[in-house]
């Protein structure tokens, strides 16, 4: 499982766009993503530089994250609203 970070996404119109992206990459993908943690766990068979790659021509900033960075406790957001305005 490759989990990213997107300190990014912040709503339902983020969440399509980076699924649509990953699922460029590859079409089998299994894309999980938790918008209050912004958190993005994909399984899949592309490497993670790949699928990173693809986050980012969609316009958002991945930040990989290990195993144990990516339990970690949620992200607060301050100052960003919805991309959509």
């Amino acid at each position: 499982m490759i989990t990213f970070e997107v300190k990014d996404m912040t709503c339902g119109h983020c969440i399509k766009a980076i699924t649509q992206a990953v699922l460029t990459v590859d079409s089998t993908a299994k894309v999980q993503i938790d918008l209050s943690t912004h958190r993005v766990q994909i399984e899949s068979a592309s490497a993670e530089a790949e699928l990173s790659h693809a986050i980012v021509k969609a316009g958002y900033s991945p930040i990989a994250k290990t195993t144990e960075q990516a339990s970690s406790a949620p992200i607060k957001m301050t100052g960003r609203g919805c991309c959509c305005h």
